[in-house]
């Protein structure tokens, strides 16, 4: 209604689609791709309930106009090498160890931080567990550079005990990855690779439905990093997507099984960092 302004009292038969595509385009501007796309939903539910009521007899305006998360979010790049080193420098000892996770493993920042000791077997060389978002079977071949990061770590008699404390304390208490993902964004910006966040401005800025500042960059591009580089040292495709692990079941059903061996190989033709 604040949108239509001057057009509010109008009958409303004169709302055509083309006016719920530009409050699309308008709200897109102002808040998260979230909130612009339960605006249309909504706006799709008044039209509706409109018309059984029978107040409204013509065609939904707002049916079929969609927004798509895809074409609002920033596409994720890799890491170039020069780019990863000041993040090693930078980081503390947690941090800089789910990097060389992140890089050597391809893996998303949640599967890592949830790691414990149980899915550790050095004598087979190798990291097991079961992917949150895809629940797929993983079994990651330990390279020499991840093995040397291991084995700092400190190891205590547990199994259940996390390799990375802080990083599991923080997903088991929300459940979320956002606490981890605004403590790498501070990393980058530590290292000089992303703008440093204006604190000050905290008062003025826009709330949780808010349109977020996005970058090119953040822990999901150590996953493009790790592609990247088995796919420049010559590895084949369907050997990466059997280490990074296909978001789509159907998509995976396309490759063969890759054997332990085969991927050793791939990922120990990455450069030690």
């Amino acid at each position: 209604m604040n949108w239509l302004d001057p057009r509010a009292d109008e009958q409303i038969t004169l709302i055509e689609k083309e006016d719920i595509k530009k409050f699309r385009d308008f709200e897109l501007k102002r808040v998260s791709w979230r909130t612009a796309r339960h605006a249309i939903k909504f706006s799709r539910l008044v039209f509706k309930s409109a018309k059984e009521d029978g107040k409204y007899h013509e065609d939904n305006p707002a049916a079929g106009v969609k927004i798509r998360e895809r074409d609002q979010v920033i596409k994720r790049r890799a890491f170039t090498i020069p780019e990863v080193r000041p993040i090693l420098e930078t980081a503390d000892a947690e941090w800089r160890s789910l990097v060389y996770f992140g890089l050597y493993t391809g893996q998303r920042i949640g599967d890592l931080a949830r790691l414990t000791w149980q899915n550790v077997d050095l004598d087979r060389k190798e990291i097991r567990f079961v992917t949150r978002k895809t629940n797929r079977q993983m079994i990651i071949p330990i390279v020499k550079p991840l093995r040397k990061q291991i084995e700092k770590l400190p190891a205590g008699d547990d199994p259940h005990q996390p390799l990375h404390p802080r990083a599991f304390a923080s997903v088991q208490k929300s459940g979320e990855v956002n606490t981890l993902s605004r403590q790498f964004y501070e990393l980058l910006a530590d290292a000089g690779l992303v703008p440093q966040k204006d604190h000050s401005r905290l008062e003025t800025a826009p709330g949780r439905d808010g349109r977020r500042r996005m970058t090119e960059t953040s822990f999901h591009s150590l996953r493009h990093t790790a592609t990247s580089l088995m796919r420049n040292a010559g590895v084949s495709e369907s050997v990466v997507m059997d280490i990074i692990g296909h978001d789509s079941a159907a998509m995976s059903a396309h490759y063969t099984h890759v054997d332990e061996d085969t991927k050793r190989a791939a990922l120990s033709k990455m450069p030690a960092i």
